[in-house]
């Protein structure tokens, strides 16, 4: 499992006005257990003195909120099973939605990150969660919301609460020997991907007891062979292609024609449009690499020269081994010991394309980033 944050690291938790410490704040992912909503993830960089493509973060956690609250506002809310409340859309459209969650974000960011800076340790970056969770009692109390007037937005926003949960992290080196991802294909494809929801956290773990030791990464695919992202990551292989199909394709700089492409599973193939996942993308394209949205297909894994997953808190982790079960119907056993695995091994450390893609991945980090001065 790609480890968030140090198990005994500093933590920080800002809920409704109230702010925690330390062990009176919980792990991250049981904080994610407990409450429901749309939340984004990222971490400080350089020394904690920016926030890493914090523009791109924000704009995810509106379109998150707003893809629940139209779609499953039951992931945004906490009901009660024994007697759940019924729920109507809400029409939630205006261009300044997103500037409410920015200044609900901008608000808790303001209590919370001094004091943590000054906590965090030399060499530490801080990872931050910020959550929008829906206020159950709010929203029985107020009669008129999604009822289509002119001040839905506005009352909409009236029951939602802003969750900032921090902690340190230590990122790790890019490359280094050991370094890499291990990954196995163990669970299907989730539902309603294009949002990231809390829930996600609690409808993962079943997936855990199928594990095999060593694993740092679950997979995800529908059939057992079109491998859509990982359970907390996207997914991206170096996949041989065609040369009669790359007339024209040329590294910058360079007089080869490239002979291979980048694969990732698109969007509406269920998967979650990961801030990282665009970056990659742009930079493919910026750089003339051959990107294909296609989700990479096990059947041709011999043609995989580079593989690599990325997440907001790693940004791009090179992979050094895949297992597959064999037969992808083995998957109904209740552990991974009555599986059957095929493993592809790539050669040590990052390849060539992979390194390209990180190296301005980062670079663009750099001029992305928001100063952490104009969050206090």
């Amino acid at each position: 499992m790609l480890p968030e944050q140090k198990m005994d690291s500093m933590r920080f938790l800002y809920s409704k006005g109230v702010l925690s410490c330390s062990s009176d704040a919980p792990p991250i992912t049981t904080f994610l257990e407990s409450l429901p909503g749309s939340y984004t993830t990222t971490r400080t960089h350089e020394n904690g003195t920016t926030l890493l493509f914090w523009e791109r973060h924000l704009k995810r956690l509106s379109n998150s909120t707003r893809i629940l609250l139209n779609s499953n506002p039951e992931l945004i809310f906490k009901t009660n099973k024994k007697s759940p409340l019924l729920f109507s859309p809400f029409p939630v459209t205006a261009l300044k939605w997103e500037s409410r969650i920015r200044s609900l974000v901008s608000n808790s960011l303001s209590q919370v990150l001094p004091i943590a800076l000054k906590e965090r340790s030399k060499g530490e970056e801080l990872a931050v969660t910020a959550l929008v969770s829906g206020d159950i009692e709010k929203l029985k109390a107020m009669k008129n919301v999604g009822g289509g007037g002119d001040d839905d937005d506005k009352g909409v926003f009236q029951v939602l609460d802003l969750h900032l949960h921090i902690g340190s992290y230590i990122p790790p080196v890019f490359g280094i020997e050991e370094s890499g991802a291990h990954l196995a294909l163990v669970g299907h494809g989730r539902d309603l991907a294009d949002a990231k929801y809390s829930d996600w956290v609690r409808l993962r773990k079943p997936l855990e007891k199928l594990r095999p030791p060593s694993v740092t990464e679950l997979l995800l695919s529908n059939d057992g062979d079109r491998i859509l992202e990982g359970c907390m990551t996207n997914f991206f292989v170096i996949c041989q292609r065609d040369m009669s199909e790359a007339e024209g394709k040329y590294l910058d700089g360079y007089n080869n024609v490239y002979s291979v492409e980048v694969q990732t599973a698109p969007v509406s193939d269920g998967v979650l449009p990961g801030v990282i996942r665009e970056l990659v993308i742009e930079v493919c394209h910026s750089k003339g690499i051959p990107v294909c949205e296609v989700a990479p297909s096990w059947e041709k894994h011999q043609l995989w020269e580079e593989a690599f997953v990325t997440n907001s808190l790693r940004v791009l982790q090179h992979v050094e081994t895949i297992k597959v079960p064999q037969p992808w119907e083995s998957l109904k056993s209740k552990c991974f010991e009555g599986i059957s695995w095929i493993e592809k091994k790539f050669e040590q450390g990052p390849g060539i394309i992979t390194k390209v893609i990180q190296k301005e991945i980062m670079e663009r980090a750099s001029t992305e980033s928001h100063p952490l001065n104009e969050s206090i």
